[in-house]
């Protein structure tokens, strides 16, 4: 269980987040304030689990002090939402997917003598409260990490926050993940599954290690996208934090991210801008390319666990496994399609006797539609894959300049997609990316409507009229 320390430390965390607004530019301060909450402040179950309230925890203590600092300025936007139907369509429903759970899970799950209960008015509102809350950052950094300068703050906060972690995940590596354990007082994970490959895999203060790694690969990818567009005199320093970091990430000992690394690595070294953004869209479509088929049962399972067996055994057993409970979990989400189980822990399969929930939740994608069912799904990862496609259609049409750092951004979201169906990495940070994106296409989109009839005009000849 966290210690005294990991309460008063979560509890501090307001204050140092209005330190941050009141000291550095509101960008910067958004950015600080996600990223320090994100990589310092203990995990669950370190909360602050109020009544009749969704749990206050690292994820969304910062973003909400954040949103109320911005209000009591009166520097929030009224306009809070997308500007596109279909941004908005998504953001509401993600939001209100909860009520419609609760109006069809009113019924409780009985499993042999065990019993979890039904959801109630009081879930409703937890619920959407929940997920305004995690989706704050989106909503925050579409209004104020528009700009090009806010992109190249938030690519060097990724990088200083990985140099720092460098130093803490090197500790780890060397005596075993044990700083969560001597500052928080609990381990936040399964040991066992810091182990890899005769050593250990850095966990520090996040989740789990492949967390670790999946933020090591963000950091290495802006170190070397800053490198490539910062000649002069920070180019040395910029080569070397991006080759340490490049190393780092090797010692997390993540084959995912590394896989990740070799593909997005060269895209940002010497791929254009336009080549970056359309690489990044079909990264995200083949990610969601999975659920669609693992949902109408498309997936070729053997054969994948055949060529898998001839790599590695051990890989092998862990991808039956997997298979095994995703298959599970999804002839449960069957029986609710399209508003999931919600909350309580419904969506799993219990033991009847002790309680014991026996499925395993990998991935983000199993998790939602299995709470929020395929319409949650839908609102989620749509949402996510959105600034892609907002981004791709104004770099294609946009006449005027646009920032060489929304490639290594746009690469960085859609590996974060990729990367939610084997695991569940969706964290403040992807929804900071994907709301930075989100505003920037939307500028560029205003421009370009901006200098379209002028542009008309100039190009403006006489024509016949066909009647």
């Amino acid at each position: 269980m966290p210690n005294p320390l990991a309460f008063l430390v979560l509890a501090c965390a307001p204050l140092v987040v209005m330190a941050l607004f009141g000291r550095l530019p509101k960008d910067r301060a958004l950015i600080w304030a996600v990223l320090l909450g994100y990589l310092f402040l203990p995990e669950p179950p370190a909360v602050f689990d109020l009544p009749a309230a969704p749990p206050l925890t690292k994820h969304n203590i910062p973003a909400l002090t954040a949103f109320v600092v911005l209000l009591w300025r009166r520097e929030m936007s009224a306009a809070l939402l997308p500007q596109s139907w279909v941004g908005r369509a998504l953001v509401v429903t993600f939001v209100l997917s909860p009520i419609p759970t609760v109006l069809s899970n009113t019924e409780p799950v009985l499993w042999g003598t065990v019993g979890l209960p039904a959801l109630g008015v009081k879930d409703a509102i937890a619920l959407t409260v929940q997920q305004f809350l995690l989706i704050l950052p989106f909503l925050m950094a579409r209004q104020f990490l528009a700009s090009g300068g806010a992109q190249r703050e938030l690519l060097k906060a990724l990088v200083i926050g990985g140099l720092v972690y460098s130093v803490l995940m090197l500790v780890e590596v060397r005596l075993s993940p044990q700083l969560n354990m001597w500052i928080y007082g609990y381990y936040q994970h399964f040991f066992g599954q810091s182990i890899r490959f005769g050593g250990y895999r850095p966990v520090v203060f996040l989740y789990h290690g492949l967390w670790v790694a999946f933020y090591t690969l963000m950091a290495v990818t802006a170190a070397w996208g800053l490198w490539r567009l910062s000649p002069g005199k920070h180019g040395p320093r910029l080569l070397l934090a991006a080759l340490w970091l490049t190393l780092i990430l090797f010692m997390a000992k993540s084959l995912g991210s590394l896989i990740f690394f070799v593909v997005v690595a060269p895209l940002v070294l010497i791929a254009p801008v336009k080549m970056q953004v359309r690489i990044a869209i079909l990264i995200g479509l083949v990610a969601l390319t999975y659920p669609i088929l693992k949902g109408a049962g498309l997936i070729p399972q053997e054969a994948l666990l055949s060529r898998a067996a001839a790599i590695d055994p051990d890989r092998a057993a862990s991808l039956r496994f997997r298979f095994m409970n995703e298959n599970t979990l999804l002839e449960r989400a069957y029986l609710k399609p399209f508003f999931g189980w919600g909350s309580w822990g419904r969506n799993h399969i219990l033991d009847p006797l002790t309680g014991f929930i026996l499925t395993v939740t990998d991935g983000r994608w199993i998790i939602t539609i299995g709470v929020y069912g395929w319409v949650g799904f839908a609102a989620e990862f749509g949402l996510i894959l959105l600034p892609l496609v907002l981004i791709a259609r104004e770099v294609r049409l946009s006449q005027g300049a646009v920032s060489p750092l929304v490639g290594p951004l746009a690469l960085m979201l859609s590996v974060n997609l990729a990367d939610m169906v084997p695991n569940a990495t969706l964290t403040p940070l992807t929804w900071l990316i994907c709301g930075a994106l989100t505003g920037y296409a939307e500028h560029l989109r205003a421009a370009r409507l901006k200098a379209a009839p002028a542009t008309q005009r100039a190009g403006l000849k006489w024509r016949p009229v066909i009647r």
